[in-house]
C-alpha cells in the first residue's frame, strides 16, 4: 500500500470508529436504561429505539451515496456528521421513551456510511481495497468491544445523557480528523452524471443483492440479541457495571481469530468459502444460544464465536461490494448497501423486542437462527468478483 492509501485507510477507519464507538455505546446499557424511563417498560417501544437510527440511514443512505457521486464525497461527509450530532444532543434531553426513538432516527438521519466507503475506495487500488476495509471493519469491531467494556461504567458516572453527549462530541471530532487528515480524492474519481453507470448495474447485480441480503440478515440478527442480551446477563447474575469482565475477552479473542481469515480471503482471493464460513459459524452460535446457555462460560464462548463470525463478515461484505460495483455507480452501491445493513438495524430492534415480548429470549434466537440459515443457502450460490486486474463488471451488462 502506498503513503496515501495507508493515510487513507487509518484516517477513515478512525473516523468510523469516532462516529461507531458514539453509536455502539448506548447499545449494551439501553435495554436496562429504559426500565427507569417513561414508556421504557415496553421492550417493543425499547427494540424500536434501538432500531430506529436503522429506518431513516435506510432512506436517506442513497441519497447521500448519489450526492456524493455528484457533489463529492467530503462535503457530504460533513453534512451527515453534523445531522449526526444534532440527533446526540437531542438525546440529552430524553427523559422518556419516545424523545429516546426521536434522538436516535436524526442520529439515523446522518447517514455517512456510505459516502465513507466510497471515498475509502475512492483513495485505493482495488488490490488494497479488502485490506483498507479489513481496517474499518477491525476499528468498527473494536469500537464495539471498547463500548461493551466502557459503557456500563460510563453509565454509572455520566448517566445516558452524558452518553449522548459523548455521541455528540465524538461525531464534531470525526468532522475535524476528516477536514485535517482524510486525503481528497482524484477528480477523476468523480465523473460527470452522463458517464454514470446505469442503475441496474449499481443496484441489481445479483452478487450485490446476495451481498446486501447478508448485511441486512447481519445487523437484523446483532440488534436483535442486544434487545435480551443485557437483561439474561444480569438475571444471569452478572451485575451491568461487570458485563465488561465477559465482553472483554471475548471480543480480543474474537479479533485474534477474524485476523487471519481475512489475510486468507485477500491473499488467496478466496472470499467464498471464508464468507461461507463465517455465516456457518453464526448459523451454529444462534442455534446454540437458543438452546439456553447453562452457564456464563458456556455463553462465553458462543459470544466468541458469534464475534469472530461477525468481524469477519463485516470486513468481507463491504470489500466485495466496492469490487463488484461499478466505478463510476460504487456512491449509489455502497449506498444500496448501507441502506440494507440500517433496514436490518431497525427491523433487529423492532422484531427482537416484539419476539422477545411474546416468546422470551429462545424465541429471539431461534428466530435468528432461521434467518442465518436463509443467509447460508443464499452464500452457497455466490460466484466470487474477479481478482484484481481481470475483466469484471461491466456498466452497461447485468448478468
Amino acid at each position: 500500500m502506498s503513503p496515501v492509501e495507508l493515510r487513507a485507510g487509518a484516517s477513515l477507519a478512525g473516523v468510523f470508529g469516532l462516529r461507531m464507538l458514539g453509536l455502539f455505546i448506548i447499545l449494551p446499557v439501553f435495554a436496562v436504561h429504559a426500565a427507569t424511563i417513561r414508556g421504557g417498560d415496553d421492550l417493543l417501544l425499547v427494540g424500536l429505539a434501538l432500531g430506529a437510527y436503522g429506518l431513516t440511514q435506510g432512506f436517506l443512505q442513497i441519497p447521500f451515496g448519489m450526492a456524493s457521486d455528484r457533489w463529492g464525497r467530503k462535503p457530504v461527509l460533513y453534512v451527515g456528521l453534523l445531522i449526526y450530532a444534532a440527533g446526540s444532543f437531542v438525546g440529552v434531553l430524553a427523559d422518556d421513551i419516545w424523545t429516546a426513538i426521536a434522538a436516535r432516527a436524526l442520529q439515523g438521519a446522518g447517514a455517512v456510511t456510505a459516502v465513507s466507503m466510497a471515498l475509502a475506495a475512492d483513495l485505493t487500488r482495488e488490490e488494497h481495497r479488502t485490506k483498507v476495509m479489513a481496517m474499518i471493519g477491525a476499528m468498527i469491531g473494536l469500537m464495539f468491544a471498547l463500548s461493551l467494556v466502557g459503557a456500563p461504567p460510563l453509565y454509572r458516572w455520566i448517566g445516558m445523557e452524558g452518553l449522548f453527549a459523548l455521541n455528540g462530541l465524538l461525531c464534531l471530532g470525526a468532522i475535524v480528523l476528516v477536514r485535517t487528515y482524510v486525503p481528497d480524492p482524484a477528480p477523476a474519481a468523480r465523473a460527470p452524471v452522463e458517464a454514470r453507470a446505469p442503475l441496474r448495474a449499481s443496484v441489481l447485480h445479483p452478487e450485490l443483492l446476495r451481498l446486501n441480503a447478508g448485511i441486512f440478515i447481519l445487523h437484523i440478527v446483532l440488534y436483535a440479541m442486544f434487545v435480551v442480551l443485557p437483561v439474561m446477563l444480569v438475571q444471569g447474575g452478572l451485575a451491568l457495571a461487570e458485563h465488561w469482565k465477559l465482553y472483554l475477552p471475548v471480543v480480543l479473542a474474537s479479533f485474534a481469530l477474524m485476523a487471519p481469515a481475512v489475510i486468507y480471503a485477500d491473499r488467496r482471493n478466496q472470499p467464498k468459502p471464508v464468507l461461507i464460513g463465517a455465516v456457518a459459524l453464526l448459523l451454529a452460535a444462534e442455534a446454540l444460544l437458543g438452546a439456553a446457555p447453562a452457564s456464563l462460560l458456556a455463553l462465553g464462548a458462543l459470544l466468541l464465536a458469534f464475534f469472530a463470525a461477525f468481524n469477519v463478515l463485516e470486513a468481507l461484505l463491504p470489500a466485495l461490494v466496492s469490487r463488484i460495483a461499478p466505478a463510476q455507480g460504487r456512491g449509489l452501491a455502497i449506498g444500496v448497501y448501507n441502506t440494507t445493513q440500517t433496514l436490518g438495524v431497525f427491523c433487529g430492534g423492532l422484531l427482537g423486542g416484539w419476539v422477545a415480548r411474546h416468546h422470551g429470549a429462545t424465541g429471539v434466537f431461534v428466530g435468528c437462527a432461521a434467518l442465518v440459515a436463509l443467509w447460508l443457502g443464499l452464500a452457497m450460490g455466490m460466484r466470487p468478483p474477479p481478482r484484481p486486474g481481470q475483466p469484471g463488471l461491466r456498466s452497461d451488462v447485468v448478468s
